[in-house]
């Protein structure tokens, strides 16, 4: 009995002392703007693929979101079961991205080319007075005034 208990105690001894984890830090319009100044030179390297690929994450991000938060909605509507809504919706289907586009506030339509929204987004980066904005914040903001959705 003696060893469980000193082991337990040892137990809940390091769940006390463990350190937390560090939020991830912020990345700023100014920093993502750092690198975006070198998209123009060298799109390949480091700093340009930085840039591109950060644009990209957030534009994917926010569409496999919206578009799983609204088939989650619609399925509290419908009242389907676990089992049914799993099965329609393993992956939102290229219907259900479009349809929620709009949730997003901006709209990429086919085709468009990945630069071309980059470099739309780059413009707005070096902006002034969004430098100490949240790069996330920017990039967004830009997207909804460059790629607004036609109703």
């Amino acid at each position: 009995m003696m060893p469980a208990l000193s082991w337990a105690c040892l137990v809940m001894l390091q769940v006390f002392t463990v350190s937390t984890a560090k939020a991830i830090e912020v990345l700023s319009a100014r920093e993502l703007a750092s690198h975006c100044a070198r998209l123009k030179s060298n799109p390949d390297g480091v700093d340009g693929q930085y840039c591109i690929r950060y644009i990209q994450g957030f534009i994917d991000g926010a569409v496999a979101t919206d578009a799983r938060v609204m088939l989650n909605a619609e399925d509290a509507i419908a009242g389907e079961t676990f089992s049914e809504r799993a099965m329609r919706t393993r992956l939102p289907s290229r219907a259900d991205i479009n349809r929620a586009a709009g949730l997003a506030g901006f709209c990429l339509g086919d085709p468009l080319h990945l630069r071309d929204v980059v470099d739309a987004v780059v413009a707005d980066l070096t902006d002034e007075k969004m430098q100490d904005e949240p790069a996330m914040d920017v990039v967004y903001s830009s997207l909804q005034q460059q790629f607004p959705c036609e109703l």
